[in-house]
């Protein structure tokens, strides 16, 4: 967090093949050592196995599983008198989105498919289902915030 100024945002240029600004960001995290092309083919290689699996638009059910990952609240740890505090804090439209991405990848990556885009693929049609490791990782976020709503005081 700077001290002297805010941080302007950077703007994503969108994907070429389905000119979305989240398609963008989500082959950002996708790719390793700087290999795009990679991560591109990945993503797109997942979406025709979503759209061979479901009929729909991969689009639609790429979005709608960023949706349902996509966490509200979370915890943040304060320490107040000697004792640290788990206190739940609302989370701001950018952190989110980029939670909800690292997430759906992350649990991607542990998934026992063979493939990263097949991983992926069902990874993202559970999260469209609201079902799978991602959207269950948003679940016990939630309780987390719940279950210390006492201590929403302690804010900053």
């Amino acid at each position: 967090m700077p001290r002297r100024r805010e941080v302007p945002e950077r703007i994503v240029v969108p994907d070429p093949k389905y000119n979305s600004r989240l398609v963008s960001k989500f082959i950002k995290s996708v790719m390793r050592d700087g290999k795009k092309s990679v991560a591109e083919s990945i993503l797109y290689d997942a979406f025709d196995i979503i759209e061979k699996k479901v009929n729909e638009a991969p689009l639609k059910i790429f979005e709608q599983a960023v949706e349902n990952v996509r966490p509200l609240i979370e915890v943040k740890s304060r320490r107040v008198g000697g004792s640290t505090y788990q206190v739940p804090t609302e989370i701001r439209p950018s952190r989110r989105t980029a939670l909800a991405i690292r997430w759906v990848i992350g649990f991607a990556r542990k998934r026992s498919e063979k493939g990263m885009s097949r991983k992926l693929a069902g990874e993202l049609l559970d999260a469209a289902n609201k079902r799978g490791a991602s959207v269950k990782k948003r679940e016990d976020t939630h309780k987390m915030a719940e279950a210390n709503k006492a201590f929403a005081h302690f804010r900053w």
